[in-house]
């Protein structure tokens, strides 16, 4: 007689490969916290400026689109799925390829106007100036 285990040896393994099933088929998000977008983002301020920082190795500067509108930054673009060899197996495939849409709402004291983009080795850098009147200054005390 052969005893099997009711669980595979390896239940994290399982447990990862059925939460991956289960975000392909509804979409949810993963187990391990709310699925991040592509591309991954940081955003911060200085006193002059807001600064976002688009992490997108791989894709083509001339595909993406950067609009300001509102006071709402979007960033869309594509990459281009790698191309596999028509007789090579994938055993693992993370890396995101498709269209992509990120959506930053910024503060009420940018100058809409003084907007700067530069893309340099898979790095989006937007830099949106804030008004010259919401830049802090230095009071003479009389």
């Amino acid at each position: 007689m052969i005893y099997r285990s009711l669980f595979p040896r390896d239940l994290f393994a399982e447990f990862d490969r059925l939460q991956r099933e289960l975000d392909q088929v509804f979409g949810l998000p993963s187990i391990r916290g709310v699925t991040r977008g592509f591309p991954a983002m940081n955003v911060g301020s200085t006193a002059r400026s807001v600064e976002v920082y688009a992490f997108a190795p791989g894709v083509d500067p001339a595909t993406i689109d950067v609009q300001l509108e509102q006071g709402v930054l979007t960033i869309t673009g594509e990459r281009k799925p790698e191309e596999v060899p028509q007789d090579a197996t994938v055993h693992i495939d993370e890396r995101f390829a498709g269209r992509f849409r990120r959506v930053v709402s910024l503060p009420d004291d940018i100058d809409p106007n003084a907007v700067t983009a530069t893309y340099r080795d898979g790095v989006l850098h937007v830099s949106v100036a804030r008004r010259e009147a919401a830049q802090p200054r230095r009071i003479a005390i009389q």
